[in-house]
């Protein structure tokens, strides 16, 4: 009898039990869960006390995470446009990164051109193991440019070949040579240079233009620091409607009225434009617009991006009596060339007098910084 007594009790008691561990589960875990929020509070305090320390460092951090990320972006799109991989093709990151050079110009030439070509290697242009040097020592890629005949291995496309073996001077295009294909030839030449070599500068220039190589070194120096530049001689003349007259812009209504003219660009002797924007003709070779001429081209390929144009009136000098008294005046000019031909006038026979009378000297490459 007294069992059964004893358990009725408890059976009354078991809801009082139940509601009273219910309140003690619930103070328990209140005062369990204080205990993590206070070392939160803890933590953060110690976060913001090492940000403190931490924070002159954030921008110079940010600087090199931002140039770190931007030599990544630029080494898939030479992957892309080096490998011409179509869109289910993989994408390979070159790493180890490739070596840097300072800059890579390309003297465009046609295969009627050998007489132009001797004579600037006879004067401005290092020849064979000083060209090596000059790559080595100071990063800077010296080259000829030119594409194929449009018959596969042609008398023109060997005598290349054999002038290619002497020299070691020439980079050859994906590209089949012609006048009214300078347009094309451009951005092949940009596609496949931002592909071969990784530099900060990539430089256009005639075969019948004189350079001072150390002038252009320091101009593309003083630039090095700023993205997407565009450096030439600006210039924005009319677009002509008119046919059978020479630069003819068959596109002249794109223009706008009859006497408009064109945008500023710079003009097609020699210019030089910043990696990013070769590795930007590169990626949109395909489906960048040609115009008529070459300079219009480029410069509308720029037009709508975020471009500093810069317009250095070195790179236009005529030929002497003005880049020689430019250069008395201790004002050398990086290009030299005569308006009214494009280029210098009969320059196989006068572009050896305008390196006499115009040249930075010799050695000027070699002391150059940049």
């Amino acid at each position: 009898m007294k069992n059964r007594g004893s358990a009725k009790i408890s059976v009354k008691w078991i809801p009082i039990l139940c509601v009273f561990c219910f309140a003690l589960g619930i103070i328990f875990s209140n005062r369990a869960w204080d205990a993590p929020e206070s070392n939160g509070q803890l933590m953060s305090r110690v976060v913001k006390n090492k940000s403190c320390k931490l924070s002159p460092k954030i921008p110079q951090l940010r600087r090199s995470l931002d140039k770190s990320i931007a030599m990544v972006q630029m080494q898939l799109a030479a992957s892309r446009s080096s490998q011409e991989m179509s869109l289910d093709a993989p994408l390979v990151l070159v790493w180890p990164p490739r070596r840097k050079f300072s800059w890579v110009i390309g003297i465009n030439t046609a295969f009627s051109s050998r007489k132009r070509r001797d004579s600037v290697r006879e004067t401005w242009m290092p020849q064979g193991e000083k060209l090596l040097q000059l790559e080595r020592e100071k990063g800077i890629v010296i080259r000829f440019m030119i594409g194929h005949s449009a018959t596969s291995n042609s008398i023109l496309d060997r005598a290349i070949d054999s002038e290619d073996h002497q020299h070691k001077d020439f980079l050859r295009l994906e590209h089949v040579e012609g006048y009214h294909e300078l347009s094309a030839k451009t951005k092949i030449f940009f596609s496949t240079a931002v592909a071969k070599w990784d530099a900060e500068f990539y430089v256009k220039d005639d075969d019948d233009v004189h350079v001072n190589l150390g002038m252009l070194a320091a101009t593309l120096a003083r630039h090095r620091s700023k993205p997407r530049v565009y450096i030439g001689c600006m210039k924005s003349g009319p677009v002509l409607a008119q046919k059978n007259v020479k630069y003819h812009e068959p596109e002249y209504w794109k223009f706008g009225e009859e006497g408009n003219k064109y945008f500023r660009h710079a003009t097609g002797q020699i210019y030089a434009i910043s990696k990013d924007l070769a590795t930007y003709i590169s990626i949109n070779q395909p489906i960048l617009h040609k115009y008529a001429n070459e300079d219009v081209s480029l410069g509308s390929w720029f037009i709508g991006l975020e471009v500093e144009h810069i317009d250095e009136r070195n790179m236009c000098c005529g030929t002497p009596p003005d880049c020689e008294w430019k250069a008395q005046a201790g004002n050398v000019c990086i290009a030299s060339f005569d308006w009214s031909c494009s280029g210098i006038c009969k320059s196989v026979e006068k572009i050896k007098f305008v390196h006499g009378r115009c040249g930075e000297g010799d050695g000027a490459v070699w002391s150059a910084l940049f």
